[in-house]
């Protein structure tokens, strides 16, 4: 059997502060397509792209999936705006709008991260996974630095080696793999 020794810490946490930005996909031409837009994009929003969201919520004849999209895409954008708890609070609406939307796990996972609250963000990590989001090497990645700041340093480096397999360009997980070492025990 192998352990598995860190060799340095918490550069994977500056690497996680940016928000997962997994964002749930809107069709049409409305203010929730245009505030998913926001969300996907790289660039940091203005208060506009907040105040886009808003309106969307607030138009007439929303579908049920638009309205959950749009509280997630809000929240990623509040997140990026460093406004964790109102970020916090749109993740939760998505969550009791539809329990099983796994964008919004991710996303909350990311913003109680940025909150160092990494017992908090380890099952909304998992609960990510489980509902299948559409970004699992996030989910995974976010999972590794929880456990790993929680001393949890086997499954961390299992979850950066599945961040690094399923997305094999992205350079985090792989930068984050050198600094373990496999030793026998």
């Amino acid at each position: 059997m192998a352990v598995v020794r860190c060799i340095a810490a918490a550069a994977a946490l500056a690497a996680f502060a940016i928000p997962a930005s997994a964002g749930i996909v809107v069709l049409g031409a409305n203010s929730a397509r245009l505030c998913y837009l926001s969300a996907e994009s790289a660039m940091r929003p203005a208060t506009r792209d907040v105040a886009r969201c808003t309106e969307a919520l607030d138009e007439a004849g929303i579908s049920h999936h638009d309205v959950v999209a749009t509280y997630v895409n809000r929240g990623i954008l509040k997140l990026r705006r460093g406004l964790v708890p109102e970020a916090i609070a749109d993740f939760d609406t998505a969550l009791r709008l539809d329990p099983n939307q796994p964008e919004a796990y991710l996303n909350k996972g990311a913003a109680l991260v940025q909150q160092n609250d990494m017992r908090g963000a380890l099952p909304l990590f998992a609960a990510a996974l489980e509902h299948r989001t559409d970004r699992p090497a996030l989910a995974h990645f976010g999972r590794a630095i929880a456990n790993e700041t929680l001393g949890n340093v086997a499954e961390a480096y299992r979850d950066y080696q599945m961040a690094s397999r399923l997305e094999p360009d992205w350079a985090e997980p792989r930068a984050e793999l050198q600094r373990f070492r496999v030793v026998p025990r």
